[in-house]
């Protein structure tokens, strides 16, 4: 019962929540595999803004309207 005041009280705090969270998750020393799992998904972010940005070519002529 005390559980649902203290969701209502937290309603407004919920990003901030998962952002805690969320660092948490990531900066747990102690954890083998969580290392593994946030370094393979900031390696995945990476070389998808990699791929993603090397689309631009800013050199190139550009259409005439």
């Amino acid at each position: 019962m005390s559980g649902a005041g203290k969701k209502a009280e937290t309603g407004s705090s919920g990003v901030l929540g998962w952002i805690s969270s969320a660092c948490r998750f990531a900066a747990d020393r102690n954890d083998f595999r969580r290392n593994v799992l946030v370094n393979l998904g900031l390696f995945a972010a990476g070389v998808w803004v990699a791929r993603n940005l090397s689309d631009f070519d800013l050199m190139s002529p550009q259409p005439v309207t």
